[in-house]
């Protein structure tokens, strides 16, 4: 750390030297032109730069299939906004994971095919994004998987089962993106001043959005399991089932409705009640387990899956709820 006294010049100009390390490892020198940028009591100084985009390169000779795809979706979260694939021969079979890969993100296009390099581009402006929207829309389909899982094992509906595992890919998208906005915020102050939220806020949309996302696993984890039931299952389970259903989701949408809420006390009271609404519903799954005692092994161990899923989507509604009850403190 290095401390500098604040000067004045012309009788009203505050000024302050910028150490020289500091300005050569950034290319800054007489004449150039930085941007400041208010932070809470800090003021963050950047170099200004005309650059559309940063690019980043990667070889990709040796990859394949997921490998090639998670590698992809690295660089997207990442934040670059050209990504270059080089190898010494691209395959056929190598373009097609790029391609399925691109098209599995949000605001990705391929800009250039050769032989030996692929490139995309992210199209998006990040200053037209809202992490609070892609959140939002993150509960929605999240809770509403959840719900369609569990009908679709009541009526042993495969369809639906099937539609479920689906809409995961969407779920995973909009978790693509929220990480990718999220981590340019931390990369530069200019990302957090164009989406109009300070960085707290992001993490804390960004941490909520890892909850819901594994919420979706878990309706799909839910909906695999229901395509490999062929009888009808249990009344009395599936009813108690449906009462701990009830109880996640009421966690859920307490604790997200208290993520959002800008009034603290109220904000806190809530994440509270939903906090507490988790401990509550540890008794109601020992009273399902009772039940499955009575099953055959097989499908009280499937079942047993599914209860699991279940409290554990109520245990990341309590994980938001710990995330707003953070937000709702005072700041240091």
């Amino acid at each position: 750390m290095e401390t500098r006294k604040v000067q004045v010049t012309g009788g009203s100009t505050y000024t302050v030297s910028i150490p020289k390390t500091w300005a050569n490892r950034n290319d800054v020198e007489a004449g150039s032109e930085v941007e400041f940028y208010p932070d809470g009591d800090s003021l963050l100084l950047s170099p200004r730069s005309d650059d559309e985009g940063t690019t980043g390169t990667l070889d990709i000779t040796d990859l394949t299939d997921r490998e090639l795809t998670r590698a992809v979706m690295t660089m997207y979260v990442s934040g670059f906004d050209v990504i270059a694939l080089e190898g010494s021969e691209i395959t056929t079979e190598q373009r097609s994971t790029i391609r399925d890969a691109t098209q599995s993100l949000v605001g990705l296009e391929v800009l250039e095919e050769t032989r030996d390099r692929v490139v995309v581009r992210d199209l998006l402006d990040s200053s037209e994004l809202s992490i609070h929207n892609a959140v939002t829309r993150m509960r929605l389909i999240s809770t509403s998987m959840l719900s369609d899982a569990l009908t679709a094992l009541r009526d042993l509906d495969d369809g639906l089962a099937r539609d479920v595992i689906r809409r995961d890919d969407d779920l995973d998208r909009l978790w693509m993106v929220v990480s990718r906005i999220f981590r340019s915020t931390l990369r530069t102050p200019k990302a957090a001043e164009e989406l109009g939220l300070p960085r707290e806020a992001c993490f804390d949309n960004h941490s909520s959005a890892r909850q819901l996302e594994r919420i979706g696993d878990h309706a799909t984890k839910i909906a695999h399991l229901t395509l490999n039931i062929d009888e009808p299952l249990p009344d009395d389970v599936l009813s108690a089932i449906d009462d701990l259903h009830e109880d996640a989701v009421e966690v859920i949408d307490t604790a997200m409705d208290a993520l959002f809420e800008d009034d603290t006390e109220q904000a806190t009271a809530m994440a509270n009640d939903a906090r507490e609404h988790v401990r509550d519903i540890d008794d109601r799954v020992r009273q399902i387990d009772e039940l499955l005692r009575d099953l055959d092994p097989t499908r009280a161990q499937l079942l047993g899956l599914v209860v699991d899923s279940v409290l554990r989507s109520a245990d990341y509604g309590g994980n938001i709820a710990e995330t707003a009850l953070q937000k709702a403190a005072p700041t240091p």
